[in-house]
């Protein structure tokens, strides 16, 4: 059931504390850990006037922080416009089912559309059931694999 006492707002410098545990928990589920130089930069970066191109969003129920969002505007060869990435996707297990998620998700989608570039997308992990439910509902599924260099 959605929340009625739900805010998406921009990432501020003081959401520092907020942030970074939700990052850890975002990046345990995922099993794994990233050095504190990486929390800082990433941190520094979504919070940088001065690096637009990288944004993060906040979700808060009750004026708890519940979730977040990252999203990276970038260019794109098969268009004019810049795209969209939206890269990490957490909330807390607790507001899972809630409509946490889904309002993030159409957050991105509107500072997308406000900066001109609506071709929002995402990756997650096959195994990752419950985010794909949403997903299914509010995104399409592409064919595409993703490869990466090797270590």
């Amino acid at each position: 059931m959605p929340r009625d006492d739900l805010q998406i707002r921009p990432l501020e410098p003081g959401d520092r504390a907020a942030w970074a545990a939700l990052w850890t928990a975002y990046l345990a589920f995922y099993e794994t850990e990233l050095p504190p130089e990486v929390h800082d930069a990433t941190f520094a970066r979504l919070t940088d006037p001065a690096e637009p191109q990288m944004q993060g969003l906040l979700a808060l129920a009750g004026g708890t922080p519940v979730g977040l969002v990252h999203y990276i505007f970038h260019k794109d060869c098969w268009s004019v416009r810049d795209c969209c990435y939206l890269q990490d996707l957490y909330a807390d297990p607790a507001v899972r089912g809630t409509g946490v998620g889904r309002a993030l998700i159409e957050a991105v989608y509107a500072a997308a559309d406000a900066a001109g570039a609506p071709d929002v997308y995402w990756m997650t992990q096959e195994f990752n059931a419950t985010a794909r439910t949403l997903y299914d509902r509010i995104g399409r599924l592409t064919p595409f694999i993703q490869y990466q260099r090797p270590a």
